[in-house]
């Protein structure tokens, strides 16, 4: 039977340090994902809805983007898929007595591990201006007091409508569709805090936002370069696509300032040879500094160039622009500039070269590695360049892959969420449903944040997610946040977020994806995409955990309803009741889902079209795809401090925390702790064991601190560090962000190391 949820907070004083592991997977994720399972949904449910994962007839994971294959395992999940599950089956409860018994404000002590531990949500509650406690409110209610704080606003654009990556596309696409009748774009989403640079880089260059392979492809490739990315955590399913790589004669490369288990060797529990040996997946491991990734594809680029015969000269004359330029700023790239940045050697870089030159079909997989730093989108564009120059889009094997990292992040963009549509989408969604819809831009995340700051934003509200702990600069994100009138979160399970509120503030408890979702037009699905642009259904099979909770739609649906009233010419019940009705009307704004309903009825879904991958055509501003040369840029640390990345525990899915271990770096028990080279270390006089504030530094003088980290000597790259987030998100100032597409630089932070107080 499942365990109760813990009372206290556990005691993460002293974390225990042991070497890091060089295998992914085998019995030890066997054994801790039953476990897991078991405590939080008992024996018997755990075998009933893992069963049901990623099965053409069963529910989605509500965790990572992967896709899945074709031809499905039984238990078609992994690790972290399986914890995902776990904690949204769970069978403990959030009750309205458990609000009667803690204030928020001794929920906001709690850690967000405690939060989430403490089970699914069970009804609408509210905390009135000046309360001290959540309690029960009706569904009426509920959409009656947003209604209050929306109609009583100076304009439209002073509401914020944010969405995580769980929701799926008929929620999506109504909600963007009320948030624009309302009379705003503003819908910021969590793609602006991860994938927004490969959006704005790869819309540039190839003219479609998204990756252009499919899964088939990492099977037929002849290199895959994996930069900036962490399967074995992350995507751990991705390593069975590796695998088979492998075995059909594949050479992987892995790019990264920290050798991580997964890419080492992945230990397959779907076989007895994967449990008992595992297979080797890194022919090449470049242990790069962080944000070194623009000087070494540049530097590939010019060493290509110089090689007779290296190029696709007639791709590059048939399909591509700006190749003039571009060659001759690579041809401009210096060897010790690129030394420098990358910290690698000059025989490392050659051993790569000779595994690019030796590959017809090369894929680069890259994720938040490449995505969170000033230099971002030329650094993704630098890697289009790299695969521009032998041909390597638009060809079975080959192309561009940002894995996405939450279940329908990339399908919640396609739906219209987007704080800067495109006119196109615009004057499709006036023409289906008759109304006017802003053109001006909305807020993406930093600027809806700076919006709450300055007292321009007054509701926040959003589907889904952990937007507290999500974004950068903790204390300004959380003052943000105390600013505003109203603040609504809909949500599954407690979080960070429900504890930090603006004067009024509501929980909607909502379905989650394991489950049976009634409505008046019978039994529902919904819809998902993943991160190669296939769409296909997801159906919940359990009860719901309380009869009192909604689907998304319906929630979207209501809200609609009462806020816009008789001015909104849209059916909403007719949506509310059947969302094959939604997908009807998806068909006709959005290019792609025609005959949308026939079409994700054949099990395993769809491919969205992909003009690049199937005819490439680049559907770009010079109608080709776009070779482009910008100034090489690297993080340039100074003396006696380091640069920081953030990163996950393998016990923690974004910002759902599932234990306090890190088995793969040998972490126990503990999530504040820093790892440091032991080189670094020594040269900062800071020793093993010892606790250290991590303190920040950037150009606006603020002081930003994280107390009470333990060192841990690992081998990073040197001048590298890295600890786990949302943690150190403090340590991210609000305005440290990407040109061009505004993400937080999470991944190039400098820190200074002072004696901890509790050391």
């Amino acid at each position: 039977m499942a365990s109760k949820p813990p009372k206290s907070d556990p005691v993460q004083d002293a974390p225990q340090v042991t070497a890091p592991k060089h295998a992914a997977a085998g019995l030890p994720a066997i054994g801790h994902t039953l476990r897991i399972a078991q405590q939080q949904m008992g024996v018997r449910r755990t075998a009933l809805t893992l069963l049901r994962l990623n099965q053409k007839d069963g529910f989605d994971c509500p965790g990572c983007a992967w896709p899945e294959p074709e031809h499905r395992h039984t238990a078609e999940f992994c690790e972290n898929g399986a914890k995902a599950v776990a904690e949204e089956a769970t069978l403990r409860r959030v009750t309205p007595d458990f609000f009667a018994a803690h204030p928020v404000s001794d929920l906001a002590t709690r850690s967000g591990y405690w939060l989430g531990q403490q089970g699914r949500l069970t009804h609408p509650m509210y905390l009135p201006e000046g309360g001290s406690h959540y309690e029960p409110v009706t569904w009426d209610r509920a959409f009656d007091i947003i209604a209050e704080e929306i109609t009583a606003l100076g304009s439209p654009d002073e509401a914020v409508f944010y969405t995580s990556g769980r929701t799926s596309n008929e929620a999506a696409f109504l909600y963007q569709l009320f948030a624009r009748q309302l009379g705003t774009n503003n819908l910021p989403d969590c793609s602006n805090m991860c994938h927004e640079s490969s959006g704005s880089a790869l819309t540039e260059t190839l003219g479609v936002g998204k990756g252009s392979v499919l899964l088939d492809d990492l099977h037929k490739a002849d290199l895959i370069i994996v930069a900036g990315q962490n399967p074995g955590t992350n995507h751990p399913r991705m390593l069975s696509a590796l695998e088979k790589a492998k075995a059909g004669g594949a050479k992987i490369i892995s790019v990264n300032p920290l050798p991580e288990a997964g890419l080492e060797r992945f230990k397959n529990p779907q076989t007895p040879q994967g449990m008992l040996k595992g297979a080797s997946l890194t022919d090449l491991f470049l242990q790069i500094r962080i944000g070194g990734d623009q000087a070494l594809f540049r530097l590939l680029n010019k060493l290509v160039l110089e090689t007779e015969g290296a190029t696709d000269e007639e791709f590059i004359r048939e399909h591509t622009h700006g190749f003039e330029e571009f060659a001759k700023a690579a041809r401009d790239a210096d060897w010790d500039e690129t030394l420098t940045a990358t910290g690698l050697t000059r025989e490392e870089i050659e051993q790569a070269l000779t595994m690019v030159l030796a590959s017809r079909r090369t894929i680069v997989c890259w994720a938040m590695g490449l995505t969170q730093h000033k230099h971002s989108v030329p650094t993704i564009r630098e890697v289009v360049n790299f695969l521009l120059l032998r041909g390597n889009v638009g060809r079975t094997g080959a192309g561009v892959c940002p894995v996405r990292g939450h279940s329908n992040v990339q399908g919640d963009r396609t739906m219209g969420i987007f704080e800067r549509p495109a006119p196109a989408f615009l004057d499709a969604l006036e023409k289906e449903f008759r109304f006017t819809a802003p053109r001006r831009h909305g807020y993406d995340v930093v600027r809806a944040i700076r919006a709450l700051r300055d007292g321009e934003a007054k509701v926040f509200f959003a589907m889904g997610g952990n937007f507290v702990s999500a974004s950068p600069d903790t204390e300004v994100t959380e003052a943000a946040m105390r600013r505003a009138r109203l603040t609504v979160h809909v949500s599954t399970k407690l979080n960070r977020s429900h504890t930090v509120t603006g004067a009024r503030a509501l929980i909607l408890p909502t379905l989650g994806r394991t489950e049976r979702d009634l409505q008046g037009g019978g039994e529902q699905f919904v819809t998902v995409e993943d991160s190669m642009g296939m769409v296909h259904a997801s159906r919940g099979r359990l009860d719901p955990a309380s009869p009192h909770l909604l689907s998304e739609p319906a929630i979207v649906c209501r809200l609609a309803r009462r806020v816009l009233g008789a001015d909104s010419k849209v059916p909403w019940q007719e949506f509310e009741d059947d969302y094959a009705a939604v997908r009807d009307r998806i068909a006709r704004v959005i290019p792609g889902f025609q005959d949308f309903n026939a079409r994700v009825a054949h099990p395993g879904g769809f491919a969205l079209p992909h003009a690049p991958r199937d005819e490439r055509r680049f559907p770009t501003a010079t109608g080709k795809a776009n070779f482009t040369a910008a100034p090489v840029e690297y993080p340039k640390i100074p003396e006696g401090r380091l640069l920081l990345q953030t990163l996950r525990s393998h016990d923690q899915y974004n910002t759902t925390i599932y234990g306090l271990d890190d088995r793969y770096r040998g972490i126990k028990n503990g999530r504040r702790v820093v790892l440091i080279n032991p080189e670094d270390a020594r040269a900062l006089s800071v020793t093993d064991g010892s606790y250290v504030d991590l303190v920040g530094e950037w150009k606006d003088g603020v002081e930003r601190r994280a107390p009470g980290f333990r060192v841990v000597h690992y081998p990073t790259a040197r001048g590298c560090a890295a600890a786990y987030y949302p943690e150190t998100n403090v340590l991210v100032p609000l305005d440290s962000t990407a040109d061009i597409s505004n993400t937080p630089a999470s991944k190039s932070v400098v820190i200074r190391l002072e004696q901890s107080a509790t050391d």
